[in-house]
């Protein structure tokens, strides 16, 4: 089947130019679209879809509200969607909120269309899209929203983990890959790749973006640096 995508942007030229590239794909199809939050909530009461392509800055209802309603299953029909963030990144503040919102991944609107059809599919599979580079310039452009002070690291649940696993939590806050993390600490990747599956079980997250949003807020990292 069809993966079944929502563009939402306030310009109906990106639209156009999204729809282009999705629709030369043989396992996506754009079902909907919208110009601003509340007409995607509108549509979503009565249609499936499976990834929304979410603009940040938009009238009458932003995307960073759009994508918390979604994501809390307030909204939509059959199926909750995932929700793909686009942005000028330069311009909107709002990403990392985003994120927290509960997005499953975060794009700039000028990505190559590969990069952008691969997003779309990890996400649709469940994965997220924050890629190690991306999170490393999200967290700097986001440094001044995110705590400046080191409080009590083991709230929030962080006691449940070992002490490797709230230290490969720490290098997946700061961005690295499973196989930069692995160099570090000298084990294999999947042996990494396990400890970040036990990690987002013990801590009830969804992926590696909730992760990294934990790890800030609750001091286990700090903007820049550990």
């Amino acid at each position: 089947m069809s993966i079944r995508v929502m563009l939402v942007d306030d310009q109906a030229l990106l639209r156009t130019g999204f729809r282009m590239v999705l629709a030369a794909q043989p396992d996506m199809e754009v079902v909907a679209e919208a110009g601003d939050g509340l007409e995607a909530l509108d549509i979503l009461r009565a249609k499936t879809v499976d990834v929304v392509l979410m603009d940040v800055r938009m009238p009458n209802l932003d995307g960073v509200e759009a994508t918390r309603r979604i994501c809390e299953g307030g909204e939509g029909g059959p199926g909750q969607p995932k929700v793909l963030i686009l942005t000028t990144f330069d311009l909107d503040e709002y990403a990392f909120t985003a994120l927290k919102a509960g997005a499953s991944g975060f794009m700039l609107k000028d990505v190559p269309p590969s990069e952008l059809l691969t997003a779309i599919r990890a996400v649709h599979s469940g994965d997220a899209v924050v890629a190690p580079s991306t999170t490393r310039r999200l967290i700097d452009r986001f440094s001044t929203v995110l705590p400046a002070t080191n409080p009590e690291p083991l709230s929030h649940g962080l006691e449940r983990l070992t002490e490797r696993e709230r230290e490969v939590l720490t290098f997946v806050a700061q961005g690295l890959s499973n196989g930069e993390i692995a160099a570090q600490l000298v084990l294999s990747e999947a042996t990494v790749k396990t400890h970040v599956g036990r990690i987002l079980t013990k801590l009830e997250l969804r992926d590696r973006v909730q992760a990294v949003v934990l790890a800030y807020e609750t001091g286990l990292v700090r903007a820049g640096g550990r």
